[in-house]
């Protein structure tokens, strides 16, 4: 059963609207004017209200905000005598749903049948939309959470690796075992901080560089810096230069690189010296990372100190990044200058 409110002065046609929507499965309640029609609406919910223009002391106009405010989202079928396209303009805009034009035979009633039809047809289907986006909107959280621990349990699996690591370097007596070590939990670490600040990130498909970076220096320090504190990592970063995480990781992993490199072979035995990460953003679609210090100084070109892995995952990086990587020196030290796409 549909419950109608309708508002009509006119005592007569309220009682063949009745009879008309009763054979519609529609049962009618009468408001003789605006005052009884909100009383009725404090009193009962209703599914439709119908609404007539003209209710001798007022008109229907004046009382449509009011009945939106008291309706609970029950559609109002603005019902008129006028032909003056102003009145049913300004029905709509006050908050009709739709509206039906009183003809002096009557036929309007089963026209208002329809439009209540239609009303409550498109009722229906806002209430779904706005459920579908609440359904939709969860399952969206539910993801990103589900996302987010991914991300967390991926990046403490990392840390439990790197520790192993390091275990397995207390132990090792060689000293190329023990760099070896020392440079794969780098590696480890630079892709754990990619995963620690996805978890605690409120959009999981991109990376601050900015922040990151500065996050990645005091993990290399750790990692490959044993022995080496006397050299000073800085990190000067425009902030808000953002890339996909996929991007992200491998950025990580030239900086790392080229970072251990630095703090292994820039400064000679007992000298001291900073190595410097600076990242700068060159318009909205490229930027560009150093790598310098103020070592000896190498151009690469020569021969590799080391295994050669580290400049393998370096070139193998910068081609997946469609980067450009080039080094240069000028005076004492090196500068390594990577310029990517974001």
């Amino acid at each position: 059963m549909t419950l109608v409110l309708y508002i009509d002065d006119d005592e007569g046609l309220a009682r063949l609207l009745q009879k008309a929507l009763s054979r519609h499965d529609m049962i009618v309640d009468h408001a003789p004017g605006g005052a009884e029609g909100l009383l009725r609406l404090s009193e009962k919910s209703y599914d439709v209200i119908a609404l007539d223009h003209n209710l001798g002391s007022e008109t229907g106009l004046d009382l449509i905000p009011r009945l939106v405010a008291a309706a609970g989202g029950a559609p109002i079928i603005y019902v008129t005598g006028s032909d003056d396209a102003n009145i049913i303009m300004s029905a709509l805009k006050a908050g009709a749903s739709d509206y039906v034009w009183k003809d002096i035979n009557g036929n309007y009633r089963e026209l208002i049948v329809a439009a209540i039809g239609d009303a409550l047809a498109k009722k229906r289907l806002m209430a779904e939309r706005e459920q579908s986006q609440k359904d939709i909107l969860a399952a969206k959280e539910r993801a990103e959470m589900l996302l987010a621990e991914v991300n967390h349990r991926v990046a403490n699996s990392l840390a439990m690796i790197s520790s192993l690591a390091t275990l397995q370097s207390n132990v090792v007596k060689d000293e190329a075992a023990k760099a070896a070590l020392a440079e794969m939990r780098a590696r480890i670490l630079a892709i754990a901080g990619i995963h620690r600040r996805l978890y605690t990130s409120s959009d999981v498909r991109s990376v601050d560089l900015d922040a990151y970076l500065k996050n990645l220096a005091s993990d290399l320090l750790a990692a490959v810096g044993e022995g080496k504190r006397t050299h000073g990592l800085k990190v000067q970063a425009d902030e808000r230069v953002v890339t996909s995480t996929d991007r992200a990781i491998s950025i990580a992993m030239v900086v790392t690189e080229l970072v251990t490199n630095a703090l292994k072979y820039a400064y000679p035995e007992g000298q001291t010296g900073d190595v410097r990460i600076i990242l700068t953003k060159g318009g909205s679609e490229r930027a560009t990372i150093l790598v310098e210090d103020d070592g000896v100084g190498w151009n690469g070109s020569g021969p590799i100190k080391g295994t050669g892995l580290g400049s393998r995952i370096i070139q193998a990086m910068t081609k997946s990044l469609h980067a450009e990587l080039s080094y240069r020196t000028e005076g004492r030290g090196t500068r390594v200058t990577l310029v990517f796409p974001l």
